[in-house]
């Protein structure tokens, strides 16, 4: 059972991903379902919100718990959650969950009007040509320690595998292309099992 972090954001956008792939999931919305899951997905959104609404339902140190021992993937603002950067470094309120050895810059490719769209080679990834949806999309700013893959649009590392969890700076889920969250369920899901 994949879980599906449903507190704010588009996370229906990734259950339509995870139906198209025939994978059971559930969304998460308290301890009880998160418990039910074997990994997870934080959706993008917006992060400010994203991080008051976790610690509305107490499922900061559940998150932190569960990142300990199954995978999660973080995409946009879910990124920013999973990265380690310290609020004062970040504009807004935001507590991150600190599950990733990243520090992150917020929307830092523009603001809403500056979403773009482009075919990136994710070659590290086995993934030739895939549409990335940029939106408010936060740059990962450093990496520290042991990281498995990374992979970049010019200079700005935009898809890290950390050897457990899996982030992207770009919305996988807004197109009908699923081989993001495929080589997330391959590696950190069924690899696991």
């Amino acid at each position: 059972m994949v879980g599906i972090l449903a507190l704010q954001g588009d996370f229906e956008k990734h259950g339509d991903i995870l139906s198209r792939l025939k994978v059971d999931y559930l969304y998460i919305k308290d301890k009880q379902e998160l418990d039910k899951t074997d990994a997870l997905i934080i959706p993008g959104g917006e992060s400010t919100t994203l991080s008051m609404l976790i610690d509305r339902v107490n499922l900061r140190k559940e998150l932190i718990r569960y990142s300990k021992n199954k995978s999660i993937f973080g995409t946009c603002a879910g990124m920013i959650m999973l990265s380690s950067t310290k609020n004062q470094d970040i504009k807004g309120s935001v507590d991150t969950l600190g599950v990733m050895n990243i520090s992150v810059s917020r929307n830092s490719w523009g603001a809403q009007i500056n979403s773009f769209e482009k075919s990136v080679d994710l070659e590290k990834f086995n993934i030739k040509s895939f549409n990335a949806i940029f939106i408010r999309a936060p740059k990962i700013t450093k990496i520290e320690g042991n990281v498995g893959k990374v992979e970049y649009l010019g200079e700005e590392a935009i898809l890290i595998d950390d050897g457990r969890h899996l982030a992207c700076s770009f919305h996988p889920e807004l197109d009908s292309d699923t081989r993001v969250h495929e080589y997330f369920l391959e590696k950190f899901f069924y690899g696991r099992k």
